[in-house]
């Protein structure tokens, strides 16, 4: 019954998706993406890195694998976030399943200070699947959770959807993907790189952002939550 469950949300929001955005918004939907949001004691936070960065090296060898962005929090060096997008949802939940994943979760678990957070998406309005890759020096990552109430679910996708274009236009942008939370449709993540700290501060303060900002403060279930990263790769 719980794999029935999740086999029917799972394409109930690849048919939100398509019909939110249309064939092309159809086809990117088969990609699965999923992000995790890991928080450990700070006195474990080197001994964490060195785990986070070894389970990234071993997913990335998995059939399926496109992308695995292991990410440590800038001002929070306890905080990662793990940024994965598979070839579609049988490629994650072999990842999943697989030894290596289990290993490294019983190794971080007596680190953690709260429950590893894992969020399967489905791609709104994601950019190409390699953009920014091996990003280095000082890009900056940004992981972004928009939560807002229910009836306005579907004027936050529209918003989202229409920041991604003009955003990847920005000066120093490398990747600007718009997602969907599978489990709670009114949930999106943006996951950004940019080239340095001064591209996304010129960014923050572009007219397309300022105005999906005054958008969606109305409509916002919780505060809008913006963590920004350091590869750790």
């Amino acid at each position: 019954m719980k794999l029935l469950i999740r086999v029917l949300t799972w394409s109930s929001a690849l048919s939100m998706v398509a019909a939110a955005g249309g064939a092309q918004a159809q086809g990117m939907a088969e990609a699965a993406y999923c992000i995790t949001y890991i928080e450990v004691a700070p006195p474990a936070k080197d001994k964490a890195a060195a785990l986070v960065k070894e389970f990234g090296a071993a997913s990335r060898k998995s059939a399926g694998s496109l992308r695995f962005d292991v990410l440590r929090r800038i001002d929070r060096p306890n905080q990662f976030a793990i940024v994965e997008v598979w070839k579609d949802k049988a490629a994650y939940d072999a990842n999943t399943a697989g030894a290596h994943k289990k290993q490294f979760q019983d190794k971080l678990a007596p680190m953690l200070i709260t429950a590893y957070d894992e969020r399967p998406h489905i791609g709104l309005a994601p950019g190409p699947v390699g953009a920014g890759a091996g990003a280095r020096g000082g890009a900056v990552y940004v992981v972004t959770h928009i939560d807002v109430i229910p009836p306005k679910k579907d004027d936050a996708i529209a918003a989202l959807k229409e920041l991604a274009e003009p955003s990847r236009k920005d000066a120093g942008n490398l990747r600007f993907d718009a997602l969907t939370q599978i489990s709670r449709p009114n949930h999106s993540t943006a996951v950004e790189i940019w080239k340095d700290m001064a591209a996304l501060e010129m960014h923050e303060a572009a007219p397309h952002t300022v105005k999906f900002r005054e958008t969606l403060t109305p409509w916002s279930g919780a505060l809008y939550d913006e963590r920004l990263y350091h590869s750790l790769d």
